[in-house]
């Protein structure tokens, strides 16, 4: 029955539509909920190794293409990722047609799991990352004579994989599903497993294009005035032995396919880690029996109000980092980018990441004050938050700590030098502050306003369409109605004015820290510094697993003080 899919967590559930679990090893359990309890753990532990399995074997291919390209080639990746993309789109469209719609499959959904902005999150990654395949097939296409057909088999499905999968997240990421339990739990796994490959692969890609990229900009700065380039634009990805022998017969829609793959590229990686942490909540939730107890009874929306200095500085943060990144962008794509660039753009962090960091520390301060209860329930979607913010953050601080020991081992008195070092310095300290802030935040019961202050506001709303009673008084009531944001604002106490002001000026600081690393801006790897002390392959291969964690650091914490501001 579909109607069932609908229904409301809240409404009491018959006892007899719950298909409680069971597993052959502990089929002679005396109590049918001890049965049940065991039989789901047995099912976590056998999916779990699945995906475990599968993970390997991908990151074997993955490592053996990228140390001994003779014998594993990117195409044979390629495939392997083809066949799990394939058994992965089967598993979909089966939940889909056939488990989703059994009679009392989804009795309860999880009203934490799959925020608007999460599933924002899959539908805009992944509209992107439909589009950098279509540039894929393009090139390709043009590259016909000198590419395999692999190189436009494996978008094309990749396309069909996307659109797939973000359907499912879309309309079922809140599902506690009762059924068919121990091959959901599978399909799930080999899902993740499937994305983390997909992002694994994406990681190691962006090393080989960027390095190339790299090399190419090297040599026009060496032969710039004296002779042209001898390296026209090629191929992006190697899947053979003949990369520079592929050169383009029309340079201008090359060039088009070339930059919209390269701008588009971080957000295939940002994608395949929001499918993983949406698919995994849904993992957990398989089996899962919600009571009226872990049920908000008012959930709280988003409303601007109660916030005046957050947005203000906010947008200030927000205006002038889009400045400092369009000055970058301009100069550093140049032959010879200016030193003063570099200078702006990291003294612009210097002046933001410690008013993040006291903001951050401020709050902390405000909700230990505070009289609210901590919440203890089980919440899956909350524990991977938390789990989620602790790992991303890892990027960007081992990557700190990494370019700290080469700025200090060289030459830390350098202005370029001495900046770089306080601007890695601040960000460990903004991340640790940050998460602290966030996490407390997230463990805080939801409250309603106080009583005083739902009375004065009913009073307040009263008065307020009592006075709507004449067409003449129209211009007098718009007056009033625009004082009411700063009414509202004069009417929170102090703690909840504080929290809000923080949370909001943390979000747009936040955006704008995700959008520049996102649309190219890594002077990381342009100052040469990190580069020449560690070498050219290995600091590579540090920021291309740091920073796409980086990006989605940001992401994820935008998502996170967003629940902080809504629940202050």
């Amino acid at each position: 029955c579909h109607h069932c899919k609908n229904r409301s967590a809240s409404a009491p559930t018959d006892t007899s539509k719950i298909h409680y679990e069971k597993f052959w090893l502990y089929r002679h359990c005396s109590s049918v909920q001890q049965r049940d309890r065991q039989a789901q753990k047995a099912g976590q532990l056998f999916s779990g190794l699945l995906a475990m399995n599968v993970v390997f074997l991908g990151s074997a291919f993955i490592s053996s293409m990228i140390f001994n390209k003779v014998a594993i080639t990117l195409a044979d990746v390629w495939i392997l990722l083809s066949i799990l993309k394939v058994l992965c789109l089967f598993w979909i469209i089966y939940y889909l047609l056939g488990t989703s719609r059994q009679p009392h499959a989804v009795l309860y959904r999880d009203s934490h799991a799959g925020a608007i902005w999460i599933r924002g999150s899959v539908l805009l990654f992944g509209s992107c990352s439909i589009l950098l395949n279509v540039f894929q097939i393009g090139y390709s296409t043009i590259l016909v004579h000198c590419k395999s057909r692999v190189e436009i088999v494996f978008p094309s499905i990749g396309i069909l994989f996307i659109c797939t999968q973000a359907y499912f997240l879309w309309h079922h990421c809140k599902d506690c599903i009762q059924v068919q339990h121990n091959f959901t739990r599978c399909g799930l796994m080999l899902t993740i497993a499937t994305n983390l490959l997909l992002w694994l692969l994406a990681v190691t890609n962006d090393t080989l294009h960027v390095e190339i990229e790299s090399q190419l900009r090297e040599v026009e700065r060496r032969f710039a005035g004296k002779a042209p380039s001898p390296h026209p634009h090629g191929c992006w990805a190697d899947t053979g032995n003949e990369t520079a022998l592929c050169t383009c017969p029309n340079t201008t829609i090359c060039k088009v396919f070339q930059k919209g793959y390269i701008l588009l590229y971080p957000f295939n990686t940002e994608y395949c880690l929001v499918c993983c942490s949406v698919l995994y909540v849904m993992w957990k939730n398989v089996g899962r029996r919600i009571s009226h107890h872990h049920i908000p009874h008012t959930k709280p929306k988003f409303k601007l109000q109660g916030v005046v200095f957050g947005p203000l500085l906010g947008t200030s943060a927000v205006i002038i980092g889009a400045c400092v990144f369009m000055m970058y962008q301009i100069q550093a794509t140049s032959l010879v980018p200016s030193r003063q660039v570099f200078v702006i753009y990291y003294s612009y962090y210097i002046v933001l990441l410690p008013l993040m960091s006291v903001g951050a520390v401020i709050g902390t301060i405000i909700h230990a004050l505070e009289k609210k209860e901590l919440d203890t329930l089980k919440n899956p979607t909350r524990s991977l938050d938390v789990v989620l913010l602790m790992g991303a953050a890892l990027g960007q601080i081992g990557m700190s700590y990494f370019s700290i020991v080469a700025l200090v081992a060289t030459d830390p008195r350098d202005l370029l030098n001495s900046l770089s070092l306080s601007y890695s310095v601040l960000l460990i300290f903004q991340n640790i502050t940050q998460n602290v802030f966030v996490i407390d935040g997230l463990h805080r019961r939801r409250t309603p306003p106080g009583k005083e202050e739902d009375t004065k506001e009913e009073q307040n709303r009263e008065a307020y369409s009592q006075r709507r009673v004449s067409v003449l008084e129209l211009g007098q009531e718009i007056r009033k109605a625009s004082l009411s944001y700063i009414h509202t604002y004069s009417h929170l106490s102090w703690k909840r004015r504080v929290l809000r002001e923080i949370s909001f000026f943390l979000v747009l600081c936040n955006i704008i820290l995700w959008v520049m690393p996102t649309f190219g801006a890594h002077p990381i790897f342009e100052n040469g510094m990190e580069r020449s002390f560690y070498g050219y392959s290995t600091w590579f291969v540090i920021v291309n697993f740091g920073l796409p964690l980086g990006v989605f650091y940001r992401m994820h914490s935008v998502g996170g003080l967003l629940e902080v501001y809504v629940t202050a």
